[in-house]
């Protein structure tokens, strides 16, 4: 059987394992006040060109969107989203669940638009009943989408203007940021994004990492008392170090950006063999996940085979569904992949 459902079947980088095992026996300071949290610190302010930024351990994504948001809002403001974003419709409400709500505008290939957001809130000020309604406080986008599609540095100039007219914070959900640099269709480096966002993450769990992601506020923003609010939310490691150790491997000697390209280099060859094999397209996705248009006959045909993501149904008779490359994908995947997939007859 092959795996190409998700980035994170498996476990960790060869590196980032070795790396843990090495500092096992190492007796080290727990919630964050080891040397290996303060050395990860450094090279990731120094990856990002923002020396005075702060950036702090979490575990999941899931956990850092709630966290994040429910530290910058008030309680009485919501999120702006594209109504396909992640915190939308795959978290099962958990920013709902920490009361604040998601609001939410159209999406276009998994991006929102910034003319789309300047209506609800301009719509918003101009209700004469704004007091009794929620606020639009921080604007959220992920950077890929859902779909693997990236903003350009134009459209992030775009929406860092217009959150900066408003007064609200601009965060980026980078769970799969590594994929999204190394794209060839991007012109977003680490250094521009984190100069053009208030706050932003850099995923570790689908790139290379057991499980982690190192959140960056990027302009002297981290919210006041943020640690005990982070143990308030039950997110607080008392084994720091095994995020630490992780991010600090991840950032010596670049590993985190060659992981983000040997996923790439992967999925500009699977996209390769999905055309030669007819595959449609459901969209053009320059990152790690590939989206492509079946009858649900031929699903069952390549499950025997292959395992892809489900991601939407299209009609009575066809569905959506993934295919993503990662850190961990081998070439004897892809070849494999291209001598067993059938091909696709439409």
């Amino acid at each position: 059987m092959l795996y190409f459902q998700s980035d994170y079947i498996l476990g960790a980088h060869p590196t980032v394992l070795e790396a843990l095992v090495k500092t096992n026996l190492e007796p080290l300071a727990g919630y964050g006040t080891d040397p290996y949290t303060e050395s990860a610190s450094k090279k990731i302010k120094q990856a990002c060109q923002l020396e005075d930024a702060e950036v702090y351990l979490l575990t999941g994504g899931t956990q850092t969107n709630k966290i994040v948001i429910d530290t910058m809002l008030m309680p009485y403001e919501g999120v702006i989203a594209a109504d396909t974003g992640h915190i939308a419709v795959h978290e099962a409400g958990a920013i709902e669940h920490s009361e604040h709500k998601v609001l939410t505008v159209p999406q276009y290939e998994g991006k929102l638009n910034a003319q789309d957001v300047r209506q609800l809130i301009e719509f918003f000020y101009a209700d004469s009943n704004q007091e009794h309604m929620v606020y639009p406080g921080m604007l959220y986008i992920s950077h890929p989408t859902e779909y693997g599609t990236l903003y350009s540095k134009a459209e992030l100039e775009e929406l860092s203007a217009l959150c900066k007219e408003f007064d609200i914070p601009l965060f980026v959900d980078g769970a799969r940021l590594a994929y999204g640099l190394a794209s060839n269709d991007t012109d977003v480096d680490l250094a521009t994004l984190a100069k053009l966002v208030d706050v932003f993450y850099i995923g570790g769990t689908k790139v290379g990492a057991l499980a982690g992601e190192a959140v960056v506020f990027t302009k002297n923003n981290m919210p006041k008392r943020f640690n005990t609010r982070v143990k308030q939310f039950g997110a607080m490691l008392a084994k720091g170090r095994l995020l630490s150790v992780q991010f600090d491997a991840l950032f010596t000697n670049d590993l985190y950006f060659k992981l983000g390209e040997h996923a790439i280099d992967m999925a500009e060859q699977l996209k390769v063999i999905l055309r030669e094999k007819n595959y449609p397209f459901y969209l053009a996705s320059p990152t790690n996940q590939q989206f492509v248009v079946v009858t649900k006959d031929h699903y069952q045909k390549i499950a025997e085979i292959v395992t892809t993501g489900f991601w939407e149904t299209l009609d009575e008779n066809h569905i959506v569904i993934r295919f993503a490359t990662s850190w961990s994908t081998t070439q004897e995947d892809i070849d494999q992949l291209k001598e067993l997939l059938p091909h696709y007859e439409l």
